[in-house]
């Protein structure tokens, strides 16, 4: 079951909680801004970000990391 305490926090993490727990996952990006969009069908919680791109294009890229709870292992993962 996912608590009310682990709603708040899930749905709070910002640029640099997302950088770690991409890392901890295996994922090599860095995310700049980070904004919660919701939950999917799935029960991940999904967050739109900006990751940090070429200085050479002048743009950020958009897409989006989905972070899932796991309640028996009580454990984070984050995906892209």
């Amino acid at each position: 079951m996912i608590t009310a305490e682990h709603l708040k926090n899930l749905s709070s993490y910002g640029a640099r909680d997302l950088n770690r727990m991409l890392s901890i996952s295996g994922h090599r990006v860095k995310i700049k801004t980070a904004k919660f969009l919701g939950l999917t069908n799935g029960g991940q919680f999904c967050y739109t970000v900006t990751v940090a791109d070429d200085p050479d294009l002048g743009r950020l890229p958009q897409g989006k990391v989905f972070l899932s709870y796991d309640a028996e292992t009580d454990s984070i993962t984050a995906d892209i």
